[in-house]
């Protein structure tokens, strides 16, 4: 799962490069992606993810294990 969010599913959008004379040429929009250990205490294990910006503020915001349990249930993680 390469440039993929294990958290919120985000990946590669595709769109067009425009220049000053207004020639568009095709290009690549990747996603923020960080690989981070988060640790789970019910588990207790670390776990390393490849999460974007957007996935930590979701963990920092609802947790870790309720995080992995909604990317489970979604399909993002195994």
């Amino acid at each position: 799962m390469s440039k993929v969010c294990q958290i919120t599913g985000k990946h590669m959008m595709v769109g067009n490069s425009v220049s000053h004379s207004n020639i568009k040429t095709k290009r690549r929009f990747y996603p923020n992606l960080q690989t981070k250990r988060f640790f789970v205490p019910e588990e207790n294990r670390w776990v390393t993810l490849k999460v974007s910006a957007e996935g930590i503020r979701h963990i920092n915001k609802k947790g870790i294990s309720e995080c992995l349990k909604e990317a489970r249930e979604k399909g993002f993680i195994k």
